[in-house]
């Protein structure tokens, strides 16, 4: 597997409550191990960064340090619509042409408008040269994109939007972020799914999508909270001889004990089946291709910047690649 590390922008998308935003998170922080400065970008109304990292949240549109290295900022598309006009309108300040009636109009009804706002933004990102001229900028973006279906019209609007504009400096813009988007050494797709049937087919549905839009594939599938399998043959028969003979003892105590006894036999035979499931669900990903990233369940009471790091060390290896180097570009 490449080394995700050198690329400019990793986009990590998904089904809805696999982990989406954790992951995102994890992948940051290990780019900012590695010596690059490093920010993780969510977009709309979720802002879950800063409580992942345990500081005090910011205002959407500011970009705020969470850790050494790494920092996070959720996308406001109409301040990083201003950010751009103002960029876009030289002479004429940006509060004037975004008061413009015409303007704002043509904003909330152009197909993909505010999509490609965001986008924009993480394109902004992504360059050397900041619009804030003092603004310094980042070797590695990592985008906490929408689930599946929005992220996939999300990541197209570049394309939607250039086609309206076709020509001046707003059609040149959405063709400078479809290029960061199209081209592999700048950018590259990462699903996060868990082992279920649902998430699984929505991943296949995401690379689909990834092909007909962006002529682009997933470069991974992270599969979060897989559990492990714990039984050999030998020991599930002992447990089905657990669950099988259940003799009542006529002792209180002897009977509590039996009862104990047949409850963990159940339990580990539900956390078996679970398992299982989950394995053969990762097993479609392989026989449709996908390069798999597995990320064991953590059992932990709550996730927080501890967690983030167990699940960074995880990621490393499969991530940066075999023989990568931890220096910075």
């Amino acid at each position: 597997m490449e080394n995700l590390f050198e690329r400019k922008l990793v986009v990590v998308t998904g089904k809805g409550g696999v982990g989406k935003s954790t992951l995102a998170a994890s992948i940051a922080l290990l780019g900012s191990r590695r010596g690059l400065r490093t920010i993780v970008v969510e977009v709309g109304d979720q802002s879950r960064m800063a409580e992942l990292f345990g500081v005090r949240p910011e205002e959407s549109g500011v970009e705020r340090r969470v850790a050494a290295g790494l920092w996070s900022i959720t996308i406001d598309p109409d301040r990083a619509l201003l950010e751009w006009v103002q960029e876009l309108g030289g002479r004429i300040p940006g509060r004037i042409l975004t008061s413009s009636g015409t303007f704002q109009y043509f904003a909330a009804a152009a197909p993909g408008a505010k999509e490609l706002f965001g986008m924009v933004k993480v394109w902004e990102l992504t360059q050397g040269r900041r619009w804030q001229r003092r603004a310094a900028g980042y070797d590695l973006v990592v985008l906490d994109a929408p689930a599946t279906g929005n992220a996939l019209g999300m990541l197209h609007s570049p394309q939607t939007f250039g086609a309206i504009a076709r020509v001046g400096p707003v059609a040149g813009q959405a063709k400078r972020v479809a290029d960061l988007l199209r081209d592999p050494a700048q950018s590259c797709y990462l699903a996060v799914a868990q082992g279920t049937e649902m998430a699984v087919t929505e991943t296949m549905e995401l690379q689909d999508g990834l092909a007909q839009r962006l002529e682009r594939d997933l470069s991974a599938v992270i599969v979060n909270g897989l559990l492990p399998q714990r039984f050999s043959s030998a020991e599930l028969e002992r447990i089905a001889t657990l669950e099988a003979r259940a003799p009542r003892s006529r002792s209180r105590g002897g009977a509590a004990a039996q009862e104990l006894r047949l409850f963990a036999a159940h339990a580990a035979r539900a956390v078996h089946d679970r398992a299982r499931f989950q394995h053969n669900q990762v097993a479609r990903l392989r026989r449709r291709g996908f390069e798999v990233v597995p990320v064991p369940f953590l059992w932990r009471a709550r996730l927080d910047a501890g967690a983030l790091g167990t699940i960074a060390d995880q990621l490393e290896r499969r991530l940066a690649g075999e023989n990568a180097a931890t220096t910075s570009r």
